[in-house]
């Protein structure tokens, strides 16, 4: 019974969309409407899952991607909380810092591969680096907006108290910007997902991960390998930002205005 009332109190407009792409899609291909050799069934897109699933390694190119992506996702947000905040919170350097700051960030992110596979070759580290470049600009630039964003008021209720420095920073300013923090957190954690995946793909190794999926199925042609290597990337992304946002809304619980 309480599966029975969960499935029927489940908001299940989100499937609406997917399954009638995936209707449409078979419809199209049964009839022989498009060239199958380019747009392939989704049976044979099945079949080609089962046997990518049951070969040895899959799982370990999964553990691998998610242990970059996890890795560039910590170091970058680390950088990009503590930058976001020494910006915010001094004039003087933004003054210094912020321009050019400013000018970096306009650089296309796949525009740095290119220097780091220089600088690092073409294994985890490149990789792990660029996944953390991706993930510092939007974690810092929310954390900087944060903190500016934090009313001059209560700046004054912390000088009242006779805050320290630290005690500003800890108790005061990182709890008002939290959600915006936590917005920078969340858009850092996309965006690493798409970097680990465009990494893995185009610093080509002999590394694992979900990208090889993609990348095998491109050299054969083998189309259906390159759907389900697509769909795979797409549903853990999807995780991803799913766990994300309960974790953002447990959170932010304490503003009342979020679920």
């Amino acid at each position: 019974m309480n599966l029975i009332h969960l499935i029927r109190n489940r908001d299940w407009r989100w499937a609406v969309l997917p399954l009638t792409l995936l209707t449409v899609w078979y419809v199209v291909t049964t009839l022989g409407w498009v060239n199958t050799k380019l747009i392939v069934p989704p049976e044979k897109v099945y079949q080609a899952a089962v046997k990518a699933i049951s070969r040895d390694g899959f799982m370990e190119g999964v553990e691998a991607s998610l242990m970059r992506d996890m890795s560039g996702f910590v170091i970058g947000s680390f950088a990009g909380i503590v930058f976001g905040v020494l910006l915010g919170l001094s004039r003087w350097t933004e003054r210094i810092v912020g321009p050019t700051f400013n000018t970096l960030k306009h650089i296309s992110l796949f525009a740095w591969l290119p220097l780091i596979s220089t600088w690092l070759g073409t294994g985890d580290s490149a990789k792990i680096v660029f996944i953390s470049l991706t993930t510092f600009y939007p974690v810092a630039i929310n954390t900087f907006d944060g903190v500016r964003s934090v009313p001059r008021t209560q700046l004054e209720v912390a000088r009242v108290y006779a805050f320290t420095r630290w005690q500003s920073i800890t108790r005061l300013i990182v709890p008002a910007a939290s959600p915006q923090i936590l917005t920078g957190l969340h858009l850092g954690l996309i965006y690493a997902w798409m970097a680990t995946i465009g990494a893995e793909f185009l610093l080509v190794t002999a590394d694992t991960g979900l990208g090889d999926a993609v990348i095998k199925g491109r050299a054969a042609f083998n189309v259906e390998l390159i759907v389900f290597g697509m769909l795979i990337i797409g549903l853990v992304g999807a995780l991803l930002n799913f766990i994300a946002t309960r974790i953002e809304s447990h959170l932010l619980a304490w503003r009342g205005d979020r679920t």
